[in-house]
């Protein structure tokens, strides 16, 4: 079985009457990109300042463990095996790149050799060799939020927790920002994301947790987290008439649209739901011009989950 990297039950915060987190467990396994989302004030960040030792969870909580090492007992171990990325930039934009890197080496207490092998590998690395002289005050948002996760990657962490590290990026950037997260997990690394972007937990997560008013709304992959939702079709298209009404009779039950010559069926779009309409259809002598199958995406699944903060995007068809 694979070892957990984090491991919370029941976790809780509150600050006077306000509930932040009620009763979050979290289990996330080694070498993974475990992602957290919600909308604003959901408790993601609270979540990953208790997580860090940063602040400190509510009694009632349950145990809590972090690399293997117990929050409550062995917090200083539980620090060292981690790194923290937060919202925003702790870059000293007064000094240079390579300076930055080398106060992170003092803090870790390398020797002065070692510091210096370690800033160049990682300045090389995330690309900032040419800028490491220049001052961080210089930098791009995209080139400080790569210098802040250099910084964060010195003492060799093997839990990183990224709260929303695109925030404010352009594409290119955020992009950037996704390769680089892939690359520490090949490197064995785990990586612990929060974000309010639903296309980068799509795109980057092994699995999403939607955290809603304190508590996990619902937890699983992107796949599983969006066949939730209803709403899922398959539209069939016809260019002529008589093969259009010959479907419709084969596929019964099928919303038409005779103006425009489409049928369509609900549908979660697994290959075993298309595989049985391809078959009704072909022991009816019948093909479709164009089938697209539509499955809701994770604006649907965050809409459905958290009652409609933000904004969605239109549902996506893939044609085939």
């Amino acid at each position: 079985m694979t070892e957990l990297a984090i491991a919370a039950d029941g976790l809780r915060k509150s600050y006077g009457d306000k509930t932040v987190l009620d009763g979050v467990d979290l289990a996330v396994p080694e070498g993974t990109i475990f992602c957290l989302l919600g909308p604003n004030g959901a408790g993601k960040t609270t979540a990953v300042k208790i997580l860090s030792t940063l602040i400190s969870p509510d009694p009632a909580s349950g145990p809590i463990r972090v690399g293997g090492h117990d929050l409550a007992t062995e917090a200083q171990a539980l620090r060292a095996a981690i790194g923290v990325t937060g919202q925003f930039s702790a870059v000293d934009s007064l000094i240079t790149g390579e300076e930055n890197m080398l106060l992170m080496a003092d803090l870790h207490h390398l020797s002065k050799r070692e510091g210096r092998q370690v800033t160049a590998r990682l300045l090389e690395r995330f690309d900032l060799t040419e800028a490491a002289g220049k001052p961080a005050s210089t930098y791009s948002g995209g080139m400080k939020r790569r210098l802040d996760i250099a910084m964060t990657l010195v003492g060799n962490p093997r839990i990183i927790f990224l709260d929303e590290p695109t925030t404010g990026l352009d594409p290119r950037s955020r992009h950037n920002m996704w390769r680089i997260v892939r690359e520490l997990v090949s490197d064995g690394v785990t990586v612990f994301l929060t974000t309010q972007y639903l296309e980068e937990a799509d795109e980057l997560a092994d699995r999403i947790a939607v955290l809603n008013d304190g508590r996990i709304a619902a937890e699983g992959t992107a796949e599983e987290l969006k066949r939730l939702v209803p709403g899922g079709h398959v539209r069939l298209r016809f260019t002529d008439p008589a093969s259009y009404r010959s479907a419709a009779t084969a596929l019964s039950g099928a919303s038409r649209d005779d103006e425009a010559l489409t049928l369509q069926l609900p549908s979660d779009g697994s290959q075993r739901e298309l595989r049985s309409i391809l078959d009704r259809l072909d022991s009816a002598g019948i093909e479709a011009d164009e089938l697209t199958v539509h499955t809701p995406d994770l604006d649907d699944v965050f809409f459905a989950l958290t009652g409609g903060a933000g904004v969605p995007d239109q549902p996506k068809e893939s044609v085939r």
